[in-house]
């Protein structure tokens, strides 16, 4: 493949491991972050990528966002690697730096695609979804991939989409670019990919946020299945609810999760999860890292987005509703991380341990 020019704005966690993966391929990588001792560390000594391969440091242009005027001549592809919050000026930014025929891709959590388009316009926009590739940068300049490789047990981790559903040869040519990292492919289902990836985000990522308990640790108490299962089940009723072809996510058809207030099928999940043990790694996802460095949370457009199209559809999402304000409580620092946040939010919900 060609050498691509390729800006990627935010150069935390998944912005330094896949630009590091995309720099080492012979792609020219230039990296701007708010993040001053992040870019420095970048221009001193690169990014040093670690995880369930072989470790390797990467070399690659970084700025600082004041620096902005001295980006270079327009890029192939911009990827957006921010935080929600920030998507629509980091997309103003990507977008003045990006080749006429170019386009920026969304490579983020949440529900970003439609905001980057209203910016970009939808032929310049490129969904990402990524899933199974839990990365940290608890120190700058040194990112770290915790989950294990998914083209081995034959998962893709990337999945590149046309807001139309089409597959074109820009998603196919970035999906290729990406099989550097792990498994890729074109996708003709964005919205439904998009949001099997917000329900398994919506799953853990508050709970560990708002219980300071890693992955494992969750996975080994019946409170912390019990609360896991019922925001799969939530996330599911309101995805299947809204038309989309949600597929399987979290090991279990999104039907089957929907079902989860069954005795039957709450069992086989709780078995399910209680014998993974959380993947056998305590690990820490994107949101607890956010509250373990004193950084706001993306919680109003993860379990919050679900709880907002449930209450378009209908669909009841108690324990959303209670996961929501109680990491909105601990953003706000009224409130500290605890395991006994648990039984404050399926308290506030109305649910009782495994009925």
């Amino acid at each position: 493949m060609a050498t691509k020019s390729l800006l990627f704005v935010g150069a935390g966690a998944v912005g330094s491991y896949i630009g590091a993966f995309l720099s080492r391929a012979g792609h020219d990588v230039t990296y701007i972050d708010p993040w001053p001792e992040q870019v420095e560390a970048i221009r001193t000594r690169g990014i040093s990528v670690t995880g369930p391969h072989d470790p390797f440091q990467a070399k690659a242009k970084a700025l600082h966002i004041h620096e902005a005027q001295q980006l270079d001549a327009p890029f192939d592809i911009a990827f957006i690697a921010m935080k929600t919050y920030d998507t629509a000026w980091a997309t103003h930014l990507a977008l003045s730096h990006v080749k006429p025929e170019g386009f920026v891709v969304s490579a983020q959590n949440c529900w970003n695609d439609p905001v980057v388009a209203g910016i970009a316009g939808v032929d310049r926009s490129v969904g990402l979804v990524m899933s199974r590739i839990g990365v940290a940068l608890w120190k700058p300049g040194e990112v770290e991939r915790g989950m294990e490789r998914g083209a081995g047990a034959g998962h893709d981790v990337f999945r590149a989409g046309e807001h139309d559903g089409k597959i074109t040869r820009r998603t196919e040519e970035l999906a290729s670019m990406l099989k550097v990292i792990d498994g890729a492919r074109a996708t003709d289902n964005l919205w439904g990919e998009r949001w099997a990836k917000l329900s398994q985000n919506a799953m853990g990522n508050p709970v560990q946020a708002m219980t300071g308990l890693g992955s494992a640790e969750i996975a080994g108490e019946a409170r912390g299945r019990e609360i896991t299962i019922r925001l799969g089940e939530e996330s599911a009723r309101v995805g299947l609810a809204l038309g989309l072809r949600v597929p399987s996510f979290a090991g279990f058809a999104p039907e089957r999760w929907a079902d989860a207030a069954k005795p039957e099928v709450y069992r086989e999940i709780d078995e399910s999860m209680a014998g993974k043990g959380g993947g056998g790694r305590n690990w820490r996802a994107s949101m607890a890292q956010d509250v373990i460095k004193g950084r706001r949370t993306e919680i109003d457009y993860m379990n919050g987005y679900v709880v907002d199209k449930g209450r378009e559809k209908g669909v009841p999402t108690p324990v959303s509703s209670a996961v929501v304000q109680i990491v909105r409580e601990i953003d706000a620092g009224t409130r500290k991380p605890s395991p006994d946040n648990i039984g404050v939010a399926l308290s506030r919900s109305g649910s009782r341990l495994g009925s």
